[in-house]
């Protein structure tokens, strides 16, 4: 039997670490998933174990080459942002990846803003809100002023995806979904560099710009290698592959993002403070969006319904949608608890994704993610928005086939299949 074409893609999330296959049609044929131990850094404050997922990476493409179920002819990466990968002059790893949770120094923090013209001025030149940590550019500006030492020891500090690509390629990129995914290192205005990563010096750290839909170089001299991409712009490749007309997308796990690449508008300083930001398509083009923690929200809310009411951690997927427990207010039992619960959520939610929405052409919004299975969730958000068709869509792994479609065109012969999602249509409630 001839073994299956296929485009290994490595999708890092904080928590779950993902190895997924697809073939020519983008049909998700092989996955696995793994969680590591997180170490802590010097505070003692939990970090990302870089050398665990790196071995993980070499050994899971080393097992992949020796099978003869799939014949790999690419590979690429989609991660999390806000997270550098700081290199040697050897190229050697120098830990820890800091956790972009971890609080910012107020002091340096102010000592920045006053050198470079103030809060609002960086928020609205980057596109970035003031985020401390994650805003990755200030986790480089940090080591240089408390670290002195380490500092001079960086050869190269890469983003997450790009250091991936790295380890299988040895060819260091940066590329632009991951420069303008909150670093403040991003003059929307310039496209280039803000003036104050010049004025540091922490430009010679950084590697050249690469696109991320080309490749970074070949593993054994004949597999192509992607850049990698940030996981969040890899999620909206395939809508933006699939529908020209003009689209939210809410992409939903721990952050609940509403990416809007259809707002041209310049963001306002209400926006900023509201946590609104620019990403960077794959193309390189702005892609205004709004964020919400709702999804590590309900995740803890639910823990502790479960251990109030004595009921399985996942129990709140058999609760039914029932309008009457949204007007009793009461939280008596796991079901009315549960309601509040989602009620609240989708209306930050919707104050969040009106941020980018309003002044646009929108009249659809697609949800993917963990609460597009949610049709408590979504029969809410649908009765929130009765001007816009809703739409749960599929996609299996949007992120990892958003980062698989990137490199089509160098391991691909075969058309982009038109039906690669899924969409579930759901309809204002009748009251």
């Amino acid at each position: 039997m001839e073994p299956i074409s296929v485009i290994a893609i490595f999708d890092i999330g904080k928590t779950n670490k993902k190895l997924l296959l697809f073939d020519e049609r983008y049909k998700l044929v092989w996955e696995r998933t793994f969680q590591f131990e997180e170490i802590t850094d010097e505070d003692g404050f939990p970090c990302e174990n870089i050398e665990a997922l790196s071995n993980w990476v070499h050994i899971s493409i080393e097992t992949l080459l020796t099978e003869n179920q799939f014949s790999i002819k690419a590979i690429n990466f989609s991660a999390y942002g806000a997270s550098f990968v700081y290199l040697d002059k050897d190229g050697k790893t120098i830990p820890p990846l800091y956790n972009y949770l971890k609080p910012f120094p107020t002091e340096l923090s102010k000592k920045f803003y006053i050198d470079y013209g103030g809060e609002q001025k960086i928020a609205k030149e980057t596109a970035s809100p003031i985020l401390g940590n994650l805003n990755s550019g200030m986790q480089l500006y940090r080591i240089k002023h408390q670290f002195p030492g380490k500092y001079q020891n960086i050869e190269t500090a890469l983003h997450l995806p790009q250091f991936l690509s790295y380890l299988l390629t040895g060819n260091c990129y940066s590329d632009g979904t991951s420069i303008g995914c909150h670093t403040q290192l991003w003059d929307f205005n310039k496209k280039d560099y803000h003036d104050w990563v010049s004025e540091e010096g922490i430009d010679v750290k950084l590697a050249p710009i690469k696109q991320c839909d080309t490749i970074g170089g070949h593993l054994n001299n004949s597999i192509p290698v992607g850049v990698g991409i940030h996981d969040s712009s890899a999620a909206l490749i395939p809508y933006l592959i699939s529908f020209k007309e003009p689209f939210i997308l809410l992409s939903t796990g721990t952050w609940c993002i509403s990416l809007n690449p259809f707002n041209h508008f310049d963001l306002t300083d209400d926006q900023l403070k509201k946590d609104c930001l620019c990403y960077i398509s794959f193309k390189g083009n702005p892609v205004k969006a709004s964020r919400l923690f709702a999804g590590y929200e309900h995740e803890e809310a639910v823990k502790k319904l479960a251990a109030q009411f004595n009921k399985p951690h996942d129990y709140y997927t058999t609760v039914s949608f029932d309008a009457n427990l949204l007007v009793t207010h009461e939280t008596e039992t796991y079901e009315s608890a549960y309601h509040q619960l989602m009620a609240t959520i989708v209306h930050q939610q919707v104050t969040s994704t009106n941020l980018v929405l309003r002044g646009t052409a929108v009249r659809k919004i697609f949800v993917d993610g963990g609460f597009s299975k949610n049709q408590m969730y979504m029969q809410l958000l649908t009765d929130s928005f009765p001007e816009i068709k809703i739409y749960a869509a599929s996609i299996p792994q949007a992120s990892a086939l958003g980062a698989a479609l990137a490199i089509n065109q160098y391991w691909n012969e075969k058309n982009i299949p038109i039906d690669i999602i899924e969409l579930k249509y759901y309809a204002p409630a009748i009251r």
